[in-house]
């Protein structure tokens, strides 16, 4: 007969796993259905889900003997209300006529307000006190099967010495301690080999980075490859090409200077007449109307007047083009803007940066010194990272040690236990109890699940 899987996802179970199947399983827990089921029917089937979650590893019979019916649960009382009254104020309302009680007044009141105590999720507290389950809890394995391997096979330690059973019942204020380089393997990254020190999802990352970057590296190819394209069917002719790509100022000619103006303005105009306005457009046209006067009155105007009207074109024509949003112009026309306008403020930043009043600072080379050891500092503290975390390939776990996938879905530590990861060490410091809208034993299950599976075990036999 096939072996059932664990984690199985047609007919699923939830398990004591970080397996990402039984993640997906647990996204699907739900209260079964009671419509067409005797009572007797909705105790067996919720019996055997609480019982497939809550330690499978333990034989019924066993586990039916740890069983017990007195659930465990603290309320929280104020202090100083108990040490104020002994409770017989309760009764003073009683038969007086009374509408507001003492106890009411002094906060005690408050206690009925309380959110209800979860007490069916405390069905399966005795199986917390479990070594192999505490393992668990604790995040220094991944399943309770493996932490009860990691018991077995001698990596657990209680209380300073060796403890080889996983049913181990544990008391308030033991502490247990596992192999550092087990807590390793089981939290962390598993292998791609077992000659290469990096995982499979690593891996896998490097590789979507690199098609990442190649699949960049070509939209930026094919649209270098389309913008010139473009300038080439724009700029059809020679004369034309020149006159963009010259200044003014670098025109002998006047004549070819204030074409050049012309050119560089229906150029704008022509590329982009649907993103401007109409008012830029009309801007635009009066400009090319001024240069063509300019032109036919160039022979009677005197050489020294000629480079100061050019010089006036150009800036209206700049002023023009300060208007204009930078995507709303041809490219190399926008280029030109923006490193005019990024000079600027470079300038600006530059006068306006503040000097520092630390005499320290203006000294160059004190300045360097700082910034070296900085340096120094970062590169030192790096050192130690890799240090600490370093690549081997000799290790059992992927290196340098990441923790495995689907980890943070179920790390949380329960409030019974004090936890420190630094030496792979944890204290039982007491037995886990129900309060006011809150049970320390952690479960998937709804309480109504859990009351079905209390009551089944309630039955005698």
């Amino acid at each position: 007969m096939p072996r059932a899987k664990f984690n199985g996802l047609k007919r699923p179970k939830i398990r004591q796993s970080w397996s990402k199947y039984n993640l997906y399983n647990l996204t699907k827990v739900s209260t079964p259905p009671a419509a067409n089921k005797t009572f007797f029917q909705q105790k067996w089937l919720a019996k055997s889900l609480t019982r497939g979650y809550h330690h499978p590893q333990v034989k019924e019979k066993q586990w039916t003997r740890m069983f017990d019916r007195r659930l465990p649960a603290v309320v929280s009382m104020d202090y100083r209300y108990l040490a104020k009254y002994d409770g017989s104020e309760m009764a003073l309302g009683r038969g007086t006529g009374q509408d507001v009680r003492v106890d009411e007044e002094e906060g005690g009141g408050r206690d009925r307000k309380m959110q209800k105590t979860p007490y069916m999720h405390m069905t399966f507290h005795p199986l917390e006190r479990r070594l192999d389950t505490a393992i668990w809890r604790a995040l220094f394995a991944s399943s309770t099967k493996q932490a009860r391997q990691f018991v077995v096979h001698g990596a657990v330690k209680v209380n300073g010495k060796k403890m080889a059973y996983p049913g181990y019942q544990l008391n308030p204020g033991d502490m247990f301690s596992v192999d550092p380089d087990k807590v390793l393997y089981a939290t962390g990254r598993k292998k791609r080999s077992k000659d290469s020190p990096i995982s499979k999802q690593d891996e896998l990352e490097e590789r979507r980075e690199r098609k990442a970057a190649a699949k960049d590296a070509r939209q930026e190819e094919d649209e270098a490859e389309a913008e010139s394209d473009a300038g080439a069917a724009t700029l059809e002719s020679d004369e034309e090409r020149e006159a963009m790509t010259m200044q003014p100022e670098d025109h002998d000619d006047p004549k070819k200077a204030l074409k050049s103006l012309v050119t560089r303005a229906q150029r704008i105009l022509d590329d982009s007449k649907r993103k401007l306005s109409g008012k830029r457009q009309a801007e635009l046209r009066d400009f090319t109307r001024s240069i063509k006067k300019t032109m036919s009155k160039l022979r009677s105007i005197e050489e020294s007047q000629v480079e100061d009207t050019i010089e006036g074109l150009e800036t209206g024509l700049a002023e023009i083009l300060t208007k204009i949003p930078h995507e709303d112009l041809p490219r190399d026309v926008a280029l030109d803007t923006i490193e005019a306008a990024e000079q600027r403020d470079q300038e600006t930043a530059v006068a306006a940066e503040p000097q520092s009043s630390n005499p320290q600072m203006k000294d160059p080379n004190k300045v360097d010194h700082y910034r070296a050891r900085k340096d120094a500092e970062l590169l030192h503290a790096a050192l130690e990272r890799a240090r600490e975390n370093p690549i081997d390939a000799s290790k059992p776990y992927a290196t340098p040690w990441k923790p495995r996938d689907f980890m943070s879905a179920f790390a949380f530590i329960p409030r019974y236990l004090e936890v420190n990861h630094n030496i792979c060490s944890a204290v039982y410091l007491r037995h886990p109890v129900a309060r006011p809208g809150l049970a320390e034993v952690p479960t998937p299950f709804h309480g109504e699940t859990l009351g079905l599976a209390f009551n089944w075990y309630l039955r005698r036999r």
